[in-house]
């Protein structure tokens, strides 16, 4: 009689701090093998489950470009006492700073110190084009985009950027992110406090100034302050329908919209869609983030915006949750269960990604990966300081041992270029040879900790987080883009 499977739970963690708002949420994977009882162990996250939000809390700040760092651990932890949780009993899942948050001069400073204090899980920091895309799945634009065939913009707007996402049946087509959110101006005592400098050029453009201090009851200031939210949305139907052009570039941030195809369906995520769509209005949630900005004047005015009735409306899932949401439930990934990995070593952060194409049989393999090793060298450890790196190895199917022994002679003579030779050798394998590979690296270089995992799917110029070693003898990942935008 097979003896029934038991599933593993873990705990992941997501944190947002944006521009705005900073919130927690917390989750519970079930871990099972999939494959059966004759096959290869598969091992696949089940079910997730959101058993904690904190409430909203406004981001706090100790001067207009510094994060009150001491202010956000002692959110962190008030929120981890009250889920009854401890730091070690987090296994997985993301930190993210989002937005103009991201611009902050400690920015990176926070994420890392939080990332240490907050459980040994895996840390992703988003730029823009992250964002859009872990909005996209906590809102469920991504879930609605897969289950209709529907071609869908997410549009996530916090208090400084919004993020754009395009899902056609479940797959990513492109991102794009713009100077639009609800704290670009903000307001204390009905007069302007403060005016962002995307704000600044907007104003600018258009011929027009304000000033801290200035009253917005005034006609005059009111009407500057209507027409830049029309100009804002002006902007983003435009990018919605394909046709930006040269006036829209100042509220332009990084690259252009690239999914190339016309959008069938739209959602809006973010704090500003939370005004539009007033999810949390009656929750306890609410009553921590009240906003002094424009943010309902843009929400309202996005919701009388004729230009962007051409399309059809979605409500989303979750609104000023959608970023935190996505960053608990949809940063981790699971490996194969065939893996080598050294669990003394891990967990491993931060590991920049090389991408190494090779081809099956291996007819010319020695010289491509020493050049491969060569060039990730240049890239990630210019200065030779002993940066560690991991190499993602693509365009292989089944090897023979005798093969396989080939191609970890090879590795290993191209990773002694390396300076420090202390640091785990870390591959990631996008087919299922993890543990072959692995065991035989180890074998023929018993001094060196080997890290060795596949079915990862990465791209060169990621980032990766490798977590300890689960029970199920599979390692959680997170695959991030580490960038703080300027």
């Amino acid at each position: 009689m097979q003896q029934r499977q038991e599933a593993e739970m873990i705990l992941s963690a997501g944190i947002d701090i944006g521009t705005s708002t900073t919130k927690l949420i917390l989750s519970r994977f079930s871990l099972m093998n999939t494959a059966g009882a004759s096959h290869v162990p598969r091992i696949e996250i089940i079910g997730k489950q959101v058993f904690y939000k904190s409430p909203v809390y406004r981001t706090p700040l100790r001067a207009p470009m510094l994060i009150d760092m001491e202010a956000v651990q002692s959110i962190v932890r008030k929120e981890y006492a009250k889920a009854g949780i401890k730091p070690q009993d987090i296994r997985t899942g993301a930190v993210i700073i989002t937005g103009e948050a991201a611009t902050k001069l400690n920015a990176e400073q926070m994420i890392h110190i939080l990332a240490a204090e907050a459980g040994e899980f895996l840390v992703a920091t988003a730029g823009p084009d992250l964002e859009a895309i872990i909005a996209a799945k906590g809102s469920g634009a991504y879930q609605y985009s897969k289950q209709t065939g529907k071609t869908v913009a997410n549009i996530d707007i916090g208090g400084g950027t919004a993020n754009i996402a395009v899902y056609q049946s479940g797959y990513l087509k492109g991102t794009c992110t713009l100077h639009i959110g609800g704290k670009l101006i903000e307001l204390e005592k009905a007069r302007i406090k403060a005016i962002s400098p995307p704000m600044q050029n907007l104003l600018a453009q258009l011929g027009h100034s304000l000033s801290t201090g200035d009253p917005v009851h005034l006609d005059d200031i009111h009407d500057v302050i209507k027409e830049i939210i029309r100009v804002m949305i002006r902007t983003l139907v435009r990018i919605l329908g394909g046709e930006a052009g040269g006036p829209d570039q100042v509220l332009l941030l990084g690259h252009p919209p690239d999914w190339g195809i016309p959008i069938d369906e739209i959602m809006f995520s973010g704090g500003v869609s939370e005004c539009m769509y007033g999810l949390e209005t009656h929750s306890e949630q609410a009553q921590n983030a009240v906003y002094e900005d424009i943010g309902f004047m843009l929400a309202e005015s996005l919701r009388q915006s004729a230009g962007l009735k051409r399309w059809k409306w979605i409500t989303p899932v979750e609104t000023v949750r959608a970023t935190v949401l996505g960053a608990g439930m949809h940063t981790s990934e699971i490996s194969g269960a065939t893996i080598h990995a050294e669990g003394s070593r891990l967990p491993v952060k931060n590991l920049p990604v090389y991408h190494l194409e090779l081809h099956d049989r291996l007819p010319s393999g020695k010289q491509i990966v020493h050049q491969a090793m060569e060039q990730a060298l240049r890239t990630y450890d210019p200065q030779r300081e002993g940066i560690n790196f991991a190499l993602y190895i693509t365009g292989l199917t089944a090897l023979r041992f005798r093969e396989v022994q080939q191609l970890a002679g090879w590795l290993l003579e191209s990773y002694r270029l390396q300076p420090n030779q202390l640091e785990p050798l870390v591959v990631v394998l996008a087919n299922d040879m993890a543990k072959v590979l692995g065991q035989t690296l180890q074998a023929m270089n018993p001094g060196r900790d080997i890290v060795c995992i596949d079915q990862v799917l990465v791209e060169h110029g990621d980032y990766l987080d490798i977590g300890s070693k689960l029970q199920s003898e599979v390692v959680p990942v997170v695959v991030k883009t580490l960038a703080f935008h300027s």
